[in-house]
């Protein structure tokens, strides 16, 4: 709490002051001109992010506070009209103390959970299975393994758990012996709840793993777990029972 109270203050110093240099400016140009007047600050930016740092910006937006929000991929960036400074980490409303930053950060990681081929998942139902969690797991996280108690009391939810093995070779050849399990959500309830690893597999076993680390890279997820719910938001790490129902709730249509 105290590193973000700092963080906000920080950042707060450094929005007031860029917004002070771009409103004293001594050319007088009108905001989103060069002294020229021949381009708009979004063309500045967008101009000098791959120069300046190294980039091509996805978007570059105009903020409420005199900065302007630079995306390159998931990654958000503040910075000045001329691109002269870029301020990195999270920006917060201090009227309503919303986080900004992890807001935008949701929207720019999103999926669409209607592309994702669940037929490469292992699948676990619960309850009546309404709803809807899809998981990206590895057998020796252990933050996977503290997620899989939790997710295991989640009532009236299907799991799609798409094996990502990221962390070692032990671990393909564990999601292998899972995926070539004869009942699949066992051995992998029994890996990570109970610790008992599934039988080896034989060589001819046939499994989608190359295709799970291709999907997951494509997607960006860089860490396990990672849950996606049905509105496509992701939440990484191990969460606990209540913000996985919430979540649940959120992606929920409303009637």
């Amino acid at each position: 709490m105290r590193f973000a109270r700092s963080l906000a203050v920080l950042l707060t110093i450094a929005v007031a002051n860029a917004a002070c240099a771009q409103s004293s400016s001594s050319d007088g140009a009108a905001p989103g001109k060069t002294a020229a007047g021949k381009s708009s600050a979004e063309d500045v930016i967008r101009s000098r992010a791959e120069e300046r740092m190294g980039a091509k910006a996805d978007s570059v937006k105009r903020m409420p506070f005199g900065l302007y929000e630079v995306t390159v991929g998931s990654e958000i960036y503040y910075v000045d009209a001329e691109l002269n400074y870029v301020v990195v980490g999270r920006v917060f409303d201090a009227r309503t103390r919303t986080d900004l930053t992890s807001q935008r950060r949701e929207e720019l990681t999103k999926i669409d959970v209607k592309q994702l081929p669940v037929e490469l998942a292992v699948k676990t139902v619960q309850g009546d299975g309404s709803r809807v969690i899809y998981s990206f797991e590895d057998p020796n996280c252990g933050y996977c393994k503290r997620l899989a108690p939790t997710l295991a009391k989640v009532k009236n939810v299907t799991i799609y758990t798409f094996l990502y093995p990221i962390l070692s070779q032990d671990s393909f050849e564990r999601s292998k012996n899972v995926w070539c399990a004869k009942d699949r959500a066992a051995a992998w309830h029994a890996q990570m709840v109970e610790g008992k690893a599934a039988p080896a597999s034989g060589d001819d076993c046939k499994h989608p793993l190359q295709d799970t680390l291709e999907l997951g890279r494509k997607l960006n997820v860089d860490g396990t777990p990672t849950l996606i719910f049905a509105d496509g938001r992701r939440i990484p790490g191990a969460v606990s029972l209540e913000r996985i129902e919430q979540a649940l709730t959120d992606a929920t249509p409303k009637k």
